[in-house]
């Protein structure tokens, strides 16, 4: 009996998708790696010759390997900010993660971090890569109408709530501008974006400090930012109890929160919350349906694939 196996060009042809599956359902692009390691091996070792879309099975295999994985994580160990350097150097590539990550959403990221791994699963490979519900559902033991209600669950944790439309636009313009500011390490473009007596306060889990933080005055809090530009690469921006704000979330795992409010004099406070306490009681959610459109995520990934049935 003849054995058809997968020639590795074929394999590398499905590559970059199976991989934005994986980073995706992980949120690590180390683990995502990982993911697509196992499934060549996998799919190196089957015998392909009666399957009829190959993409769609190896898309189910990888979603398969990733679901295993987000299984047998284990409780995640607390950290301090200070270790977030180490944590980016778990990464083959931490400038390409933090790109990665930026391309897909921060928030995204965030969101699909809080869900179970059922339900991460089955929204990443329906919402963002069309694979049907029957297609999704033998990966997780579950009848597709099970699995399109853990989707539906998911979806809804994704969106949360709107954001008011009274100062939605100055609300955004001001965010959006301080991110790209701090990330561009321009210091003058910051200054400008916030009111001369602006606010800033850091709970005592930032630094980490003995007491919590308060610093006023624009010079002092746009030069505390700029001290901040390297962690901004996995910062984003996000509705944070219905209200735009920024979340830093290196590997997809939340660490901080940035509350801003908003006048049309420029930003007059600015929150950072670390607490994990405090971040467990706010919603994050993805500032506007855009964010759940691979294209719009990355330009860059494959489209999606549907699976045969």
């Amino acid at each position: 009996m003849t054995t058809h196996t997968l020639p590795p060009e074929r394999f590398e042809a499905d590559r970059p998708r199976l991989r934005a599956v994986a980073h995706r359902v992980l949120g690590s692009l180390a683990e995502a790696d990982d993911a697509v390691q196992e499934t060549w091996l996998r799919a190196s070792r089957a015998d392909v010759g009666e399957v009829e879309n190959v993409s769609a099975w190896l898309t189910t295999v990888v979603g398969r390997v990733s679901l295993n994985l987000l299984r047998s994580r284990r409780t995640r160990r607390e950290e301090p900010l200070e270790a977030y350097p180490a944590d980016a150097r778990e990464a083959t590539d931490p400038e390409e993660e933090a790109l990665l990550a930026d391309s897909v959403g921060v928030a995204l990221l965030v969101v699909l971090d809080t869900l179970n791994p059922d339900e991460r699963l089955a929204f990443v490979l329906h919402d963002l890569f069309a694979v049907p519900f029957d297609g999704i559902a033998p990966l997780i033991e579950r009848t597709p109408a099970a699995t399109r209600q853990l989707a539906s669950r998911a979806r809804r944790r994704v969106r949360g709530g709107t954001v008011p439309a009274a100062g939605r636009g100055r609300q955004r313009e001001a965010v959006d501008a301080f991110l790209a500011a701090t990330r561009g390490g321009d210091f003058e473009a910051l200054l400008s974006l916030l009111h001369p007596d602006v606010v800033l306060t850091a709970d005592r889990f930032v630094v980490p400090t003995p007491e919590p933080i308060a610093v006023s005055g624009a010079r002092p809090v746009a030069e505390g930012a700029m001290a901040a530009t390297g962690r901004a690469r996995f910062t984003g921006l996000a509705l944070l109890d219905g209200r735009l704000g920024l979340v830093m979330a290196p590997h997809g795992r939340l660490r901080l929160v940035l509350l801003f409010t908003v006048t049309d004099e420029g930003i007059t406070r600015i929150d950072v919350v670390a607490d994990r306490e405090r971040l467990a009681g706010i919603e994050v959610a993805v500032p506007g349906p855009a964010a759940l459109d691979p294209a719009a995520l990355d330009p860059e990934a494959p489209g999606p694939v549907a699976l045969d049935g």
